[in-house]
C-alpha cells in the first residue's frame, strides 16, 4: 500500500509548491496529496424520499406497524443536503421502458389522498423513475432520474470545488406490497444499458470518475485500487461517481463479460478479491468493524450506515453513529442530517460541523481531523 502523504509533517506539505485554484492554500496542498479514498463525508439514506401524508403512514399502520415506523422519515431537497454538506446521495432507480408505469400508485387512493400536482406527468415518459416501494412509498422530491441528475449537476457547476459526490443506486426489483398493484420490472442487460445512457446524457466525461478511470492501465479494477490510483482531491474535485449498491445477481448482470468494468458507469458492491473490486456497503459499522477498517486501509470504498429504519433516531442510541465516524468508512449514510425531534435529538454531523475530513484510518498523520471541505 502507498503511504499517504498526509501522514507527513504538516509543515513539508506546506511547502509544497503544488497549487490548485481558487482554493485555500493549506488545502490546495493536501489536495495534491490526499486521494478520493482518503477522505471520510456525511451522505443520506434514500436521499429522495419524500414523508408520507398522515393518512397515508396511518394505514400502513393499521395494517403493520413496525413496516410504517420504518419508512417515517423523509428529506429535503437534494440540494438542501448538499448545501448542507451531505456528499453522498442514495437513488432508488425503477425501469420504465414505456412510461406511465407508475402513475397510479394504490397506496394513495386506499387512504383517500390525492396525488400531489404533477405527479402522473413526471413518471408518464419513458425512462428510469425514482420513488421507494410501489403503491405504499411512492413520493421523491424529484422525478425522472434525469431530473434528478439534472439537480444534481446543478448543484455541482455552481459548486466547482466540491469534493467527489457519490451517487450510490439501488436498482428496484420488487413485487408491489399491495394486491393488484404495480410490481416493478427486473433489470437486464438492456436496463443497466439504458441506466449508463441516462447518466451519460446529464454528465459529460469531465464530470465524472468512472471504473476506466481509476483503472487507467492496470490489469484489473481491483489492482489499480491495490496500487493507490484512485485520483487525488485535485483530480476529483467537482466530479461525481456512482456505485451500485446490489447483491451478486444483480451486480453480475451489470457487470456482464467484463473483466472488470470496462466501460461502464457505475462501480459495484463486490468482495475485497473481485477483478471489478473497488468499492463495497458494508452497513453494520459496529458488527462489520474489523472488515471497514482491513478495506479502506487496502485502499477500498466503503460506505456504512449510522442509523437504519428510524430505531437509532428513536432510541437516540449513538453507538453506530460513532462506530461508523471512526470507523474508516468514506460514506456515513443517515437519514438525520437534520433531528427529528418528533423521536429525539439523534444527528449525525463531522466534528465542527465539516462538510469532510481526512479519513481517521487512511490518513491519521498531520491531517487527521482536518477538514478537506
Amino acid at each position: 500500500m502507498r503511504t499517504i502523504a498526509c501522514s507527513l509533517a504538516l509543515a513539508c506539505l506546506l511547502a509544497s509548491p503544488v497549487m490548485a485554484a481558487d482554493l485555500p492554500a493549506g488545502l490546495a496542498v493536501l489536495d495534491s496529496h490526499l486521494r478520493m479514498n482518503d477522505i471520510v463525508a456525511i451522505g443520506t439514506h434514500n436521499s429522495y424520499k419524500k414523508s408520507l401524508s398522515p393518512a397515508e403512514w396511518g394505514l400502513l399502520a393499521s395494517r403493520n406497524q413496525k413496516a410504517a415506523d420504518s419508512i417515517d422519515y423523509g428529506h429535503r431537497s437534494l440540494t438542501e443536503q448538499l448545501d448542507a454538506g451531505v456528499r453522498q446521495l442514495e437513488l432508488d432507480v425503477y425501469h420504465d421502458p414505456a412510461g406511465g408505469r407508475f402513475t397510479d400508485p394504490k397506496g394513495p387512493a386506499l387512504a383517500g389522498q390525492s396525488l400531489p400536482d404533477g405527479f402522473k406527468e413526471a413518471r408518464s415518459q419513458p425512462g428510469l423513475k425514482v420513488f421507494h416501494i410501489p403503491d405504499i412509498d411512492p413520493y421523491s422530491q424529484c422525478q425522472p432520474f434525469t431530473a434528478c441528475l439534472a439537480e444534481i449537476r446543478r448543484w455541482s457547476d455552481a459548486h466547482p470545488n466540491h469534493l467527489p459526490l457519490m451517487i450510490m443506486v439501488n436498482t428496484k426489483q420488487d413485487r408491489s406490497p399491495v394486491p393488484g398493484g404495480t410490481d416493478a420490472l427486473p433489470f437486464n442487460e438492456a436496463a443497466f444499458d439504458n441506466f449508463d445512457r441516462e447518466v451519460r446524457s446529464l454528465l459529460p466525461p469531465e464530470k465524472l470518475v468512472t471504473p476506466d478511470d481509476v483503472q487507467g492501465r492496470y490489469p484489473t479494477l481491483r489492482a489499480a485500487v491495490l496500487a493507490g490510483n484512485w485520483p487525488t482531491l485535485a483530480q476529483a474535485r467537482g466530479k461525481i461517481w456512482f456505485a451500485l449498491d446490489e447483491g451478486p445477481s444483480v451486480v453480475a448482470v451489470y457487470r456482464g463479460k467484463r473483466r472488470s468494468l470496462e466501460g461502464r458507469v457505475m462501480f459495484i458492491n463486490t468482495d475485497e478479491k473481485s477483478p471489478a473490486a473497488a468499492y463495497l456497503t458494508l452497513n453494520e459499522p459496529l458488527k462489520d468493524a474489523a472488515r471497514i477498517r482491513a478495506a479502506v486501509t487496502a485502499g477500498f470504498m466503503v460506505r456504512t450506515r449510522a442509523d437504519a429504519d428510524t430505531v437509532e433516531a428513536r432510541r437516540n442510541d449513538t453507538a453506530p453513529r460513532d462506530a461508523a465516524l471512526s470507523g474508516g468508512a468514506q460514506y456515513i449514510s443517515t437519514d438525520y442530517i437534520w433531528p427529528d425531534t418528533r423521536f429525539s435529538n439523534y444527528q449525525v454531523q463531522l466534528p465542527g460541523g465539516a462538510v469532510a475530513l481526512c479519513n481517521p484510518v487512511r490518513a491519521p498523520g498531520a491531517c487527521g481531523g482536518m477538514a478537506v471541505e
